[in-house]
């Protein structure tokens, strides 16, 4: 299940922004978690597109959680209409699920902050059968020339465990 979220993630950051300066954010994974790494493929290199995707795994190495930071540069004159993005990230989450017989509920985009940034962010609830089985949380912010994409996603009760860490992430990003 958080092999799916990978592709849809890596896809739907794709569609996120338009194009990323040289120097990466710096993100300060939490101890434990695995970083992989992210393959750059030739639209991300033709979009000047950073990625960086951690992974945080039961004691039996399963994927419990995964977090993708995704840093695009933005073209000189281009007005990127945050709200329209994230709507548009969030509506591709939501039929991704649909198609895999899952059900989805995603709370109102609303303001938030990434590192000292101003974001908007949107959390989704996925279902299947009545039951609660993964979060996802989109958080989308500007800053200058860049914009920044921070999705995780993951079982729901390890959603649930790991919010200090996924906070401490949050807070810790250099941008």
């Amino acid at each position: 299940m958080i092999e799916l979220f990978k592709s849809r993630i890596a896809a739907l950051l794709l569609v996120a922004c338009a194009s990323i300066a040289q120097a990466e954010p710096e993100v300060a994974w939490p101890p434990g978690w695995t970083v992989e790494p992210v393959p750059a493929q030739e639209t991300d290199q033709a979009a000047k597109v950073s990625r960086q995707r951690a992974v945080k795994n039961d004691g039996a190495g399963n994927p419990q959680l995964v977090m993708e930071l995704t840093m695009t540069q933005v073209d000189s004159g281009h007005v990127v209409n945050l709200q329209g993005v994230l709507l548009e990230m969030r509506k591709s989450v939501q039929k991704d699920f649909a198609q895999g017989g899952y059900q989805s509920v995603c709370n109102k985009i609303h303001g938030a902050q990434l590192s000292a940034l101003a974001a908007l962010e949107t959390t989704c609830t996925i279902t299947q059968n009545g039951r609660h089985v993964l979060s996802q949380t989109l958080v989308a912010a500007l800053d200058g020339d860049k914009a920044y994409v921070l999705s995780y996603a993951g079982q729901a009760a390890a959603y649930a465990d790991s919010q200090n860490e996924i906070l401490a992430v949050r807070n810790s990003l250099k941008l």
